[in-house]
């Protein structure tokens, strides 16, 4: 396989228009293509159609051949189920974390090698990666810190780290747009995509409800023991939340916060106010540490982040068994299970752990 022959993912976004440029211009041999991972007549708003025509005129504009592959059936089976799965336990999954590590670097990359014999793939992520001189690849983060997207690739392998390319993974978002914007590429301006594609701008509880039945219940003040109000089902509701509780006259004038959730008594647990101690937790626990690079250790201090959109905080992680649990220095806020908890060592993102309990504070 030749390594100038890289397949890049064509989102349709303003990034990867500006990735396939940086590598075009170096002389890659370069084949764009769009992945279609929902069909429309699965409900959602994804905006496959439009971002499929946006991605087909770059390559257009930049010569490269363009194609399209659908996995929309493999985006079902390993990622859309097990969101369901999460939801209706009532955790709080993350299937774009899912997405990365089992189609864009795995069913994708199967595609680019098998498809054009394609030695890496490319991404207009905003990351960054090396491999070491044993074809261990690692992962760091952006350099643009309001753009860094490693969070979001904290279940990939080693090897699929090694195989992947992030041209704009060290350079800010507004010289990408300023480069797409001098080339006149029609993605130059824009929106980035945010939330989930087969949710689109739809209401996510509205959406939820297509999939899974609501079950209402009470709404208890975790102080308290008072009923307060009523949900429309558990699984719409995540740690930390503030919004849409229909609760905000109610208690000393402080906005409530969900404490937790009484799966067995179909129980929504609120606090009132931000410094509330129900709120905070010592860490977390997972049955399964992943490791980009495994290493053997039984203790490690490291950054932790459980939300992408947060600053790392310090913590001590320890190994049980297949496992691990995270104590942070300080008592953390708005921990749930479900979340992915990422462990950095520097600018370098060293691996994750699915959060299956959550400490006490």
């Amino acid at each position: 396989m030749d390594d100038r022959n890289i397949v890049i993912g064509m989102s349709g976004g303003v990034d990867s228009s500006v990735a396939a440029y940086i590598l075009a211009e170096a002389g890659y041999s370069l084949t764009g293509v769009f992945m279609n991972n929902w069909e429309e007549e699965q409900g959602g708003e994804c905006t496959a159609a439009q971002d499929y025509q946006d991605a087909k005129s770059v390559c257009l504009k930049l010569g490269i051949p363009f194609y399209s592959v659908n996995f929309a059936k493999e985006y079902w089976d390993r990622v859309f189920t097990h969101f369901l799965s999460e939801y209706e336990k009532g955790r709080t999954p993350n299937p774009d974390i899912l997405c990365n590590s089992e189609i864009k670097f795995k069913c994708f990359l199967d595609y680019a090698r098998t498809a054009f014999g394609a030695q890496k793939i490319a991404t207009g992520h905003y990351v960054r990666n090396s491999v070491d001189e044993d074809g261990r690849g690692h992962l760091l983060k952006g350099t643009d810190p309001g753009k860094d997207q490693s969070y979001f690739l904290c279940s990939l392998s080693s090897a699929q780290v090694a195989s992947a390319v992030f041209p704009v993974g060290g350079m800010m978002k507004s010289e990408v747009r300023s480069i797409a914007s001098r080339l006149g590429l029609r993605t130059a301006e824009k929106k980035d995509s945010t939330g989930v594609c087969f949710i689109g701008e739809r209401n996510f509880k509205k959406f939820l409800m297509g999939y899974l039945p609501a079950t209402p219940g009470e709404i208890v003040d975790a102080d308290t023991g008072r009923v307060i109000g009523s949900h429309d089902g558990l699984m719409y509701y995540t740690i930390g939340q503030r919004r849409g509780l229909g609760i905000g006259n109610i208690g000393g004038g402080e906005r409530w916060f969900v404490c937790g959730k009484d799966m067995e008594r179909n129980v929504l647990l609120v606090c009132e106010g931000a410094s509330n101690p129900k709120l905070f937790s010592a860490g977390f626990e997972s049955d399964s540490l992943h490791l980009i690079n495994p290493a053997e250790w039984d203790e490690i201090r490291c950054m932790v982040k459980y939300r992408y959109r947060q600053t790392e905080r310090p913590a001590v992680l320890r190994r049980s068994g297949r496992g691990v649990s995270v104590i942070f220095d300080e008592p953390q806020s708005g921990i749930a299970p479900g979340q992915f908890g990422a462990f950095y060592i520097g600018d370098e993102l060293i691996g994750s752990a699915v959060i299956d309990r959550v400490m006490e504070n």
